[in-house]
């Protein structure tokens, strides 16, 4: 993302009255480009975009598959899935950066957008959002002795703890940047 323009978002929805109305959203602080439906996602798609708002459940292809073609298209910008569907237990394995359940206000999704877009952040830090986020919508929906059972969830907490300890000692204003993220309401 060159410092030079406004980020691209690329507002992916089945529905055109709500993907126009999380583009007005974003429409102050970023360009963005409304794809109805996940093949015109796949059209659309192309290096000028700087992340993904992605519906989860469209009727002609999921948005889970959006977003597995999208990473095997090497596509690694920030996708947030922004969705009426409630986080399963899948959602371990999928390749988001967040997950914020609707209806969304236009102030969490510029939050949650400018929250994931990597400016001068460090990677670890782009990384412990992602987890956490994914963390957060899970612990939201399901019961800790649900979620103690998945080894794959003992694995993202643990990385979680890791990188907390490592960004505490290397961000002087690490509290703070974790406040901000934790403030973003992602399941209304």
């Amino acid at each position: 993302m060159s410092r030079n323009h406004r980020p691209t978002v690329l507002v992916v929805e089945d529905d055109e009255d709500v993907a126009h109305a999380h583009a007005l959203a974003l429409g102050g602080a970023y360009e963005t480009t409304i794809a109805i439906g996940g093949d015109a996602a796949l059209d659309a798609m192309d290096d000028s975009v700087d992340a993904v708002l992605l519906d989860r459940r469209m009727p002609e292809m999921h948005g889970d598959d959006v977003l597995s073609e999208l990473r095997a298209r090497g596509y690694d910008c920030p996708v947030i899935m922004a969705t009426a569907v409630g986080p399963d237990l899948n959602i371990l394995e999928m390749d988001f950066d967040d997950y914020l359940t609707k209806p969304i206000d236009g102030e969490t999704l510029r939050e949650t957008v400018a929250q994931h877009l990597p400016g001068d952040r460090d990677d670890r830090l782009q990384q412990y959002f992602r987890l956490t986020s994914k963390l957060d919508v899970l612990e939201a929906e399901h019961s800790q002795q649900t979620l103690r059972e998945k080894d794959r969830y003992q694995e993202l907490r643990e990385r979680v703890t890791q990188l907390r300890w490592d960004l505490e000692a290397e961000f002087d204003d690490f509290e703070s940047l974790v406040e901000t993220h934790e403030q973003i309401d992602r399941d209304n």
